[in-house]
Order: C-alpha cells, then structure tokens, then sequence
C-alpha cells in the first residue's frame, strides 16, 4: 500500500472519513472553513450554494467563528433543511467567561440546539472558557471540546491545554512554509489520542500565487493530484497524526476540486518531500 500507512477507514462518497482523535466520531477528512469566503460568497448571494456544493461532495465538517463576522449566521441559513448532514466546528472567542457563554448560546440557537466541536480561539481566555464549556459538553449541547491557535509562539501554552485532558481536539495550521507543529504539537496529540484540524493548508492562499508547472506534478498523478491545491492539501493529510484540512472557499467550483485530495492512496515521504520543493521554488 501507498502513502504514509493509514488504517482502512470507511468512505464517504469516495472521500476518506478518519476518526476525529481516539475512539471518535469518524468525519471525511476534506472540510470547509468560512474565513472571508462565506461572506464573500453571501456577497455574490451565493453562499448556500456553496454550503451545499460542499454537502454534495462529501464534504462534511464546516469550520466557524464569532471572529469571522456574520460567518456563524450565514452557515446555519445555508443549512437549512441539511443540519443533520454537517459536523460545526465553531469558537469561542472572548475575554470573559459572559461573553464566551453568549456567543456559545448564540451558536446552539443558529445550529439546532447542539455544536458539534466547539473550540477555544486562539486559547483566549481558555481558563475562564472551559468550565462552562465542559458543563455544555456534559449534557449534549457539545459534542467535543477543541482550542485553536495560528502562530508557533502560542504552542508552549497550547500544549500545556493539550495536556490537561479537558479537550478532545486542536486546529493548528499545517502547509509546506508551516510545519512548526511537527516538533512538539503532531507527536503529543497523537500520544494524547487528540483529533487535529489543519488550518491555512493553502497558506491563506500564498501558497497557490505560484503554481508549479503542471508537468511537475506528474508524479504525483498515481495519487489522484490533478491540481496544486490538491497536492497541497494531500500533503497535510499524508501525515497520519492530522484528520481534517478545513480550505476556504468562496467558489463552489472549487470545493469539488478540493474534496479530490480526500482519497486514498497517501503521498509517502518522497512525494511529500515533491510537494515541499515545488512550494519553495
């Protein structure tokens, strides 16, 4: 078998589904984030086209935030009639404990009564955010309990809360130019049983500015890459310790061509090493 060793996992539409950490819900590892597209694509008054694409090819998990705007409202109205259907993965992100409760109450309210992830952004106020989170989470409003951080120097502070026991999953960013995580944050989630989101796995898109001649990917063809945002997001998910990569769309074209990277075979050390070469040069 090809690739990094993934153990046999059901399929959803022919994307792969992994078990978000040990012993969890399996969701199908291609999901989408709302960062600036949902409301771009709402701008074109196309954003539950988009949502539904996304439903349509398999995708499953939808990433959110009170920092993203009217993100949250946008995705429960592209919903509708489809809730069932989606894995939220949504935020917290306030400095109090009142103000963390407010956004949490505003999310079950948008989303059904229940979230499915909901993650402490940037680890704001993690301490004052869990209890009430975990209270949430012991009657059924939350599914899993996650805290999210973008930059490398937070990682100290974000494994002192891996480390705690109180969270079920991270979302860190992962891509060719950021590979941080693969010191300490990869093995200790992986050693925690913890599922990992891949944020920023286009590089906020920087890393699609320059695309490499489409006949240096030929190599990686065999793999089911036909594009290079493809190969980027095959390359996180090749990585056995990550479960979900979340790319932000505004274009339901593109969700199609995102969910493609969703399917075995898994890049091996040499291609990943391909993928990271062709993203420096």
């Amino acid at each position: 078998m090809r690739g990094a060793g993934h153990p046999a996992r059901p399929y959803a539409g022919g994307m792969e589904t992994r078990s978000l950490g040990r012993d969890r819900d399996a969701v199908p590892v291609v999901g989408l984030g709302t960062w600036q597209r949902l409301a771009a694509a709402a701008a074109e008054g196309r954003h539950r086209e988009l949502v539904q694409a996304a439903l349509g090819s398999g995708l499953r998990v939808f990433d959110s935030s009170p920092m993203y705007g009217r993100a949250e409202q946008l995705l429960a109205d592209a919903l509708a009639g489809r809730r069932a259907d989606a894995f939220v993965a949504t935020k917290v992100w306030a400095r109090s404990a009142v103000e963390g409760a407010e956004q949490l109450q505003r999310a079950l309210a948008w989303f059904g009564g229940r979230v499915e992830l909901m993650q402490i952004h940037n680890l704001v106020a993690w301490k004052e955010h869990l209890p009430m989170l975990e209270a949430r989470r012991e009657v059924g409003q939350i599914r899993y309990l996650g805290a999210t951080h973008y930059s490398a120097s937070a990682f100290g502070e974000l494994a002192e809360v891996m480390s705690t026991g109180r969270i079920d999953a991270i979302q860190v960013p992962y891509n060719p130019h950021e590979r941080e995580v693969e010191r300490r944050i990869l093995p200790l989630a992986a050693e925690l049983g913890l599922g990992v989101l891949l944020m920023r796995p286009l590089g906020e898109g920087a890393l699609l500015r320059r695309r490499p001649d489409p006949a240096a990917l030929e190599p990686l063809r065999p793999f089911g890459v036909r594009t290079w945002a493809q190969a980027l997001l095959k390359w996180g998910l090749s990585d056995p310790r990550c479960h979900v990569t979340i790319p932000a769309t505004a274009d339901p074209l593109r969700v199609a061509e995102n969910a493609g990277a969703g399917s075995p075979p898994w890049f091996g050390p040499a291609e990943r090493e391909l993928v990271a070469r062709l993203a420096d040069s």
